[in-house]
């Protein structure tokens, strides 16, 4: 029987949902899986409202927790590379900047560093005698050393770079490598590879190479063979990216993969997307292509390429291969929440699961992805989703909530997306913008935002909406666009650009005045806008007209404003001026401001509180307003 002959009737936007805001408050974050070395023990780290744990697996035997009452969390930038692994036990970073010991089986994690300055990306030579570690302190980062016994200070190993990423050791322990950069460039930007011999106890550096990279070029995850001999790593020096074999004895360079994107956007420490197997004769790595992902075996001999069946799996991350060969990473689908998963001989094992997966596969959308042509005569792309719920139909075309990503240099990728899932369930399509700027799409793509950041993805985000409605997917009448952070910016003006178009906007923690922007943001970013606007004062009417705060009176759609209070990337004060002036216009408007949380929200009781008010103030200004 036709199952949408049994649905009820309801109006688009009012359907009764599963996925209510408790549920998604109670959500857990998978951020990283990892092999403990030589041994079948599958390490975590995983984090409920703000709350992160680290936990062990050893082959057989149920998990148990190994970081106690600390909150293991890189301190550097926007976080990552919370823990590594040793032989017997793990190295984690705590949210109070400090690194921890902590052996498998029973004790208790110990300190190995001083309780000053913040901490990520711990890496330990292969005896497990050493650590180094991305280490900040007074706003300087440096690449520091200290052993794990905690029985020497910490040392700075390398210093005088503004950023440091990503260190690995050799196997023999004699070498290290490490991706740094400077100001203004992004990590994307460009960067530079580093090389460097080590002598002595403890390690000091006796000879150090620049391999490759520069201002342009930017440089990802370096990767030891497992003899050795070679170092490999993603770069970029054309279109389309590149993984890269260094032959450190003869300096030879083969490009074993090229024409496609494997160069994640580095927001955060820790990345990987890819292994070596311990054999040394191939390398797995994860490709993005049409905001999904693929998993590739590569043989580094022949450069054949094998595609590796993961079911629906596609969304994947944080791959890590086992001294026997065993494949862990972190995977999802747009109906499966994000697991920790293995691979052996063609079989996936769940490890782990991020959600109850109670929610029925027919209350999920299916979406898609889908390209449309903008009128500046280039294309934009997006993902979406349309109304769905198993109980639930309607009659005409549905509001649509146009969702706009952070960054800007990002992109969103196919997956298990509750928030999506929170609107398509009570009858909204959901538009996901990958607009130019976005990765994935190509570096021309990423790059045309350069100079015209506030211009190009509002545009984008604009003809995105106007192409669902000539398909006859979406109410031109109710179109919402929603944002936060770099799209919070591209929601404020898109309401002021195009007035009376959306019927209503939410803005998280967006960017409304540029020029207070470049002076309160963190370090991580206080260059960005010199690359996406340009630089002061010779940008300075760039920065002036697209900084929503100087055309406010524009704005006349109502808008719902939500904000962390101790965001150091968007200050309050980026929300505070925008509506106090949207106050004194007499514009429609919410202001949620929460306390204790900082850009993007983790606290349950934040996110139940979030989607309460959005729904209310949909229900008011979107489904029941004429």
């Amino acid at each position: 029987m036709n199952q949408a002959l049994n649905k009820l009737t309801r109006p688009f936007g009012l359907w009764p949902s599963p996925i209510t805001p408790e549920l998604i408050g109670q959500g857990m974050r998978l951020a990283d899986v990892q092999w403990a070395k030589d041994s079948e023990t599958l390490v975590w780290c995983q984090s409920i409202s703000g709350k992160a744990s680290i936990l062990a697996k050893p082959a057989g035997e149920p998990p148990y927790e190994l970081s106690g009452p600390f909150n293991p969390s890189g301190g550097v930038g926007y976080g990552g590379g919370e823990f590594c692994t040793l032989k017997d036990g793990v190295i984690f970073v705590d949210k109070n900047g400090r690194l921890y010991a902590r052996s498998f089986g029973a004790g208790a994690p110990t300190p190995i560093t001083p309780a000053f300055g913040s901490a990520a990306s711990p890496c330990a030579s292969p005896d497990g005698k050493w650590v180094l570690y991305i280490n900040t302190y007074e706003d300087k980062d440096t690449l520091a050393l200290v052993d794990a016994k905690s029985k020497h200070w910490p040392i700075n190993l390398v210093q005088g770079a503004d950023f440091y990423m990503q260190p690995a050791w050799s196997p023999n322990g004699k070498a290290i490598a490490w991706v740094e950069w400077n100001h203004p460039n992004m990590p994307w930007d460009g960067t530079r590879l580093m090389f460097a011999l080590l002598e002595g106890e403890p390690p000091k550096i006796v000879e150090m190479h620049q391999l490759d990279g520069d201002q342009d070029v930017p440089v990802f995850q370096p990767a030891f063979s497992p003899d050795g001999r070679t170092l490999s790593y993603i770069t970029n020096r054309g279109e389309w990216d590149q993984l890269v074999l260094l032959n450190l004895e003869s300096g030879e360079k083969q490009v074993l993969l090229e024409d496609m994107s494997l160069l994640r956007p580095a927001w955060v420490q820790g990345l990987r997307s890819y292994a070596w197997h311990p054999d040394g004769q191939v390398i797995y790595i994860i490709e993005s292509c049409n905001a999904s992902h693929i998993l590739h075996c590569v043989n580094i001999h022949t450069k054949t390429v094998e595609q590796i069946e993961l079911g629906d799996y596609i969304n994947l991350g944080q791959i890590d291969i086992s001294k026997t060969g065993k494949l862990a990473l972190i995977a999802q689908s747009p109906r499966i929440p994000a697991r920790v998963i293995t691979l052996e001989n063609g079989q996936v094992e769940i490890v782990a699961r991020s959600q109850s997966e109670s929610i029925h596969e027919a209350d999920l959308a299916m979406p898609e992805h889908i390209e449309w042509p903008t009128s500046d005569g280039a294309h934009a792309y997006g993902i979406y989703y349309p109304p769905t719920n198993r109980c639930y139909t309607a009659e005409g075309l549905p509001p649509v909530v146009v969702a706009i990503h952070g960054g800007p240099t990002s992109q969103v990728s196919m997956g298990y997306d509750l928030d999506a899932a929170f609107f398509t369930s009570r009858g909204y399509g959901y538009l996901q913008v990958n607009y130019r700027g976005s990765t994935g799409y190509g570096r021309s793509y990423m790059l045309a935002l350069r100079q015209r950041w506030g211009e190009v993805d509002t545009l984008d985000a604009f003809e995105g909406s106007q192409a669902l409605v000539s398909m006859g997917l979406a109410d031109p009448n109710r179109l919402v666009i929603k944002g936060g952070s770099a799209g919070g910016y591209t929601v404020l003006n898109a309401l002021i650009r195009y007035p009376g178009y959306f019927k209503a906007g939410i803005c998280l923690y967006g960017v409304s005045n540029l020029f207070t922007l470049e002076m309160d943001t963190h370090k991580f970013e206080s260059h960005y806008n010199a690359t996406l606007v340009g630089e002061l004062p010779e940008a300075a009417s760039r920065f002036q007209a697209w900084s929503p705060i100087f055309h406010v009176e524009k704005i006349k759609d109502p808008i719902a404003i939500f904000q962390g209070s101790e965001d150091k990337v968007v200050p309050p004060n980026q929300s505070e001026t925008i509506v106090a002036a949207l106050k004194s216009r007499g514009v429609p408007h919410e202001y949620h401001l929460y306390e204790g949380e900082g850009h993007g929200f983790r606290k349950s009781e934040t996110l139940v509180a979030y989607y309460k008010a959005v729904e209310r103030f949909l229900q008011q200004y979107v489904i029941f307003s004429s």
